[in-house]
């Protein structure tokens, strides 16, 4: 145990993403359906497919570049928290493969399972680790190969899907420096868990798109205020907005809610689709290396979906 500090913050950034790109013109030779369809319904015009990369393959490469950019060297983790909900393998888990691929020695290495706000999820987790001395650097990653559970004959749900990864590292700040990761606020509904779903007995991804979208657009408003709340940052100087990419139409409903006019709002759903615990430090790590938001600016990131959980924090820019 080492003694806890007053807070942790981003020092480093990465994302990954398989080279094949799957238009909707691609998707209309597959099934009945057609760009306009698509793009008028959820927003998206493709998304990325690993072909022969893993789940693990993914986490890592997105995690080297997070390394990379932060300074540190892998020996320096001591924490490893992996958000996903598409891992084939049941042991060893994601974390335990990407800290051996890396070389981080002896790590705290564990998956988070809640869908598509597993990422908020696995920041909390090493936050407060480092928080209470359990942990001095983390690295977080959130992964996804959703297309291995993609019915690829279901027009209404192989037109979300995509692949990909992004990750941070964590480190605790210094001094009197105000934390760079504020409270998280996290919470689920249990009445709504089966709205989004991969059973045993279905092994595909199956959702009841409209409770969702409608449980989305009236409850997420509120809580992501209360996010930046928690942080002690008045909504209105927000930087940035990453919500979940489930559906432009629900970024776009909630962002006008929301209230945070000068902010730049995520829409990598267009170009990536739904990643599920990937899409947000895949959508957060694409805007930065953009220059889209500026180094110590607020970022609002939540996530929402299969479960039906909820997560999230105040982040500042790296």
């Amino acid at each position: 145990m080492t003694t806890g500090v007053n807070g942790t913050k981003v020092i480093g950034i990465g994302h990954y993403q398989p080279s094949k790109i799957l238009t909707n013109e691609d998707l209309a030779k597959m099934v009945e359906t057609n760009d306009e369809w698509i793009v008028s319904r959820v927003g998206i015009k493709e998304r990325r497919v690993a072909e022969d990369e893993s789940v693990a393959d993914m986490a890592a490469s997105a995690a080297e570049k997070a390394l990379a950019g932060s300074g540190l060297a892998a020996a320096d983790v001591d924490i490893v928290v992996v958000a996903t909900c598409s891992a084939v393998d049941r042991v060893p888990n994601v974390a335990a493969t990407v800290a051996a691929r890396l070389g981080i020695t002896a790590p705290a290495a564990m998956d988070v399972n809640t869908a598509c706000s597993g990422f908020s999820h696995a920041v909390a987790v090493a936050d407060h680790a480092i928080r209470a001395g359990a942990a001095t650097r983390a690295l977080v990653i959130g992964v996804e190969k959703l297309s291995d559970f993609t019915d690829w004959t279901d027009r209404s749900t192989c037109i979300l899907f995509g692949d990909g990864a992004g990750a941070v590292v964590l480190a605790p700040v210094e001094g009197d420096e105000a934390p760079g990761v504020g409270p998280v606020v996290w919470g689920s509904v249990p009445e709504m868990s089966t709205a989004v779903r991969i059973s045993a007995e279905h092994p595909y991804i199956n959702q009841d798109g409209q409770s969702v979208f409608r449980w989305a657009t009236t409850t997420l408003a509120p809580l992501a205020r209360k996010t930046a709340e928690a942080a002690g940052v008045d909504i209105g100087d927000v930087g940035a907005v990453v919500f979940h990419q489930a559906n432009l139409r629900i970024i776009e409903g909630i962002a006008k809610r929301l209230g945070a006019d000068n902010a730049v709002i995520a829409r990598d759903i267009v170009e990536s689709g739904n990643t599920s615990a990937a899409s947000v430090p895949l959508a957060l790590s694409k805007m930065v290396a953009r220059g889209e938001i500026a180094s110590g600016a607020p970022v609002l990131l939540f996530g929402f979906g299969g479960g039906l959980t909820y997560a999230g924090q105040i982040i500042r820019c790296p």
